[in-house]
């Protein structure tokens, strides 16, 4: 247990991803209570403190020791240390793949409108690039060997071309805003999803350092069991073989037996998308008390 004056400071991502997170959470085990009113949610764990912050603000703050840790983008944290950020003063303590609108990564895109010349960055020497992600567009430019001028975008960047840019760098999970206001990808720039950050100072502490791990570890079983369920059914053991040909699992189906002997019980995790399908099929293989039911975690 934390002792009382050492509670974790956790910084929740604020904007876009701040649902998903909460969401996530909650899965987790972990309520958070957000108010309109206040940058200070409450959660149903005592030895944790937690503050919303900005995303593209949290590997500042975590690395200047103002949050013990927090969640943040790939895309920022590289944002950060592109520019007076330090190196060396983050760690990632879990690579949590989720999303505002999906569970995946998303992706920061080079994009042009699609009725102009370009093709790719070479085709936009000398050209303005619009984008939030201002240091890492100009990392990737630099690397590229291409002069452009970069200019912070503060919204509303997929309509900026012709007009107003040249060309844009912007994140996408699906492209169809992208899409939506004609503009064509012309290359990935970074690809990125959240991570839980610590200053690695914190992680000297071992009582912060095992809490955080703790938290990693029930937040990746939440993802895990994300779009899960899990099965029971009874199969004569006659028929076990042409069931289990139709079970795709995470490892191999758990088979206990039953009090009678020629009746086994088969419990596996499928993906929910695939039930509709399977069941008639597991029924036709002579498959009986089917139950699905919900995953909360899944550790692996």
């Amino acid at each position: 247990m934390l002792n009382q004056k050492m509670k974790l400071k956790l910084g929740i991502p604020k904007g876009s991803l701040q649902d998903a997170t909460v969401q996530l959470f909650a899965r987790a085990g972990f309520n958070i209570y957000v108010s309109s009113r206040s940058y200070f949610p409450s959660i149903d764990d005592p030895e944790i403190e937690c503050m919303l912050i900005r995303a593209q603000e949290m590997a500042r703050y975590v690395s200047d020791g103002v949050l013990d840790a927090g969640l943040t983008g790939q895309d920022w944290i590289a944002e950060h240390e592109a520019g007076d950020g330090k190196t060396g003063v983050l760690t990632s303590i879990a690579d949590l793949i989720y999303a505002k609108q999906s569970f995946g990564k998303v992706k920061w895109v080079l994009a042009a409108p699609e009725d102009s010349p370009f093709r790719t960055a070479k085709d936009l020497e000398g050209k303005t690039i619009a984008t939030e992600l201002v240091r890492a567009t100009r990392a990737y430019f630099a690397k590229q060997q291409v002069n452009v001028k970069v200019e912070f975008s503060w919204g509303a960047t997929e309509v900026k071309p012709p007009t107003l840019a040249d060309a844009i760098v912007e994140v996408t999970e699906t492209g169809s805003s992208l899409r939506a206001n004609r503009l064509r990808i012309l290359d990935v720039v970074m690809e990125s999803n959240t991570q839980l950050i610590a200053n690695h100072t914190v992680l000297a502490d071992p009582q912060k350092r095992t809490k955080l791990e703790n938290i990693a570890l029930l937040l990746k079983a939440a993802i895990e069991a994300q779009g899960r369920v899990g099965m029971m059914l009874n199969v004569r053991r006659a028929d076990l073989a042409a069931v289990l040909a139709l079970l795709p699992a995470l490892q191999r189906p758990t088979i206990s037996a039953l009090s009678d002997d020629q009746w086994v019980a088969v419990n596996t995790i499928i993906e929910e998308r695939t039930v509709r399908d399977l069941i008639p099929k597991l029924k036709a293989a002579r498959a009986e008390g089917i139950v699905e039911y919900p995953l909360n975690k899944i550790v692996l």
